[in-house]
C-alpha cells in the first residue's frame, strides 16, 4: 500500500505540473518580441535562458523558479530559450527577451547594445570553466591535450569555451575546437569517445546524469569570474525591475523557493550593478561585436 500511495502522489504531482510545463514549452517555440498580454489582461514578460543544456532540462530546472518569481512579484514571467547559443545571442541582440539569464561575456556585449542592465546574479559565486576528459584515457595533464580534438558548447560560451581556450593558448597547447551546441553535448561527446576533452562549467557538470558524470574526470578548473547575469531589457520600467529583484531576494526565504534554487544548484541571488562585470571586460574579449 505504501508504494501504491507514493506512486499516486507522484502521478498527481506530475499532472499538476502539466499545464505549467505546456505553457513553458509553448513559450519556448513561439517567442514574441517583448511582453505580451495574457487572457487576464496582464503583461507576460519573456524570460530568456541561455541554452547551456537541452530545452527539456532547462524547462524542468527553471520552471519552478520562474513560477515562484511570478508569484512573489505579481508579474507573469514566461520561460524562453533558443535552439543553440548563437541563436540565443542573436535574440539578445534583437532585444527579444524582457529579462534574460546570460553568461558574463554576453552581458558585457549586450549591456552596450541593446542595453540590457543587471538585476541580480548568483550569491557568493564565481564562475569557472572546466575541461573534462574520459576516465581511463591517457590524458592526465593539460599538455597531454596538445594536438587533440576538443568539444566546446559555442564560440562565445564564456567559461566553458573562452576561459578554457585561453588557458590552453597561454600554455602553448595546440588543439582543434569543435562546437557542439551545449554543455550537455560537450560532456556526452567526451563520454562517448567522440572527442579527447570537452569544455563546461562545474554547475552544468553537476547537473548531468550520473551515467555521464561517472565516465568523466575534471582535468582543469580555470580562474573564477563574476557569474551569469540576470538582466533587464531597457524597455522595462524601474517599478517592474524592482519587483523582479525583490522576488529573487525572497526565493531563499521559503520552502518552495529553496527547492527551486536547489534544482538549479544555486544558494540565492544578490543585487547586481553593471560594473560587477568589469573583471570580464578587462579580458578584452571580442568574439561578438555589439550592433
Amino acid at each position: 500500500m505504501r508504494s501504491i500511495s507514493k506512486g499516486c502522489q507522484q502521478t498527481a504531482l506530475t499532472l499538476n505540473w502539466v499545464p505549467f510545463i505546456f505553457a513553458l514549452f509553448f513559450g519556448l517555440i513561439s517567442l514574441p518580441a517583448h511582453s505580451t498580454i495574457n487572457s487576464q489582461g496582464k503583461n507576460v514578460l519573456v524570460f530568456g535562458v541561455v541554452p547551456q543544456q537541452s530545452s527539456a532540462k532547462l524547462i524542468r530546472n527553471w520552471g519552478p523558479l520562474l513560477k515562484e518569481i511570478s508569484e512573489y512579484s505579481g508579474l507573469t514571467l514566461r520561460f524562453a530559450t533558443a535552439p543553440n547559443i548563437p541563436e540565443f545571442e542573436k535574440r539578445l541582440a534583437e532585444g527579444k527577451y524582457d529579462v534574460a539569464y546570460m553568461n558574463p561575456y554576453h552581458f558585457t556585449v549586450f549591456n552596450e547594445a541593446p542595453g540590457y542592465s543587471a538585476l541580480v546574479h548568483a550569491k557568493n559565486k564565481r564562475i569557472k570553466g572546466i575541461l573534462v576528459v574520459k576516465k581511463g584515457e591517457s590524458i592526465e595533464k593539460l599538455t597531454d591535450l596538445d594536438g587533440k580534438n576538443i568539444a566546446f558548447p559555442a564560440p562565445a560560451a564564456f567559461a566553458a569555451t573562452l576561459l578554457t581556450q585561453a588557458v590552453l593558448n597561454n600554455e602553448g597547447i595546440s588543439f582543434t575546437p569543435h562546437y557542439v551546441g551545449s554543455h550537455d553535448s560537450s560532456y556526452l561527446a567526451v563520454a562517448d569517445g567522440l572527442f579527447d576533452a570537452g569544455g563546461g562549467i562545474v554547475r552544468t557538470l553537476g547537473a548531468s546524469s550520473d551515467e555521464t558524470k561517472n565516465q568523466l574526470n575534471v582535468l582543469h578548473i580555470t580562474q573564477g569570474f563574476t557569474p551569469h547575469a540576470i538582466a533587464a531589457h531597457p524597455s522595462l520600467n524601474e517599478e517592474t525591475r524592482q519587483k523582479i529583484v525583490q522576488a529573487f531576494f525572497e526565493l531563499s526565504e521559503t520552502k518552495k523557493g529553496k527547492a527551486a534554487l536547489k534544482t538549479l544548484n544555486m544558494k540565492g541571488f544578490e543585487a547586481a550593478k553593471d560594473s560587477d562585470w568589469d573583471d570580464v571586460r578587462s579580458l578584452n574579449i571580442s568574439v561578438i561585436t555589439p550592433k
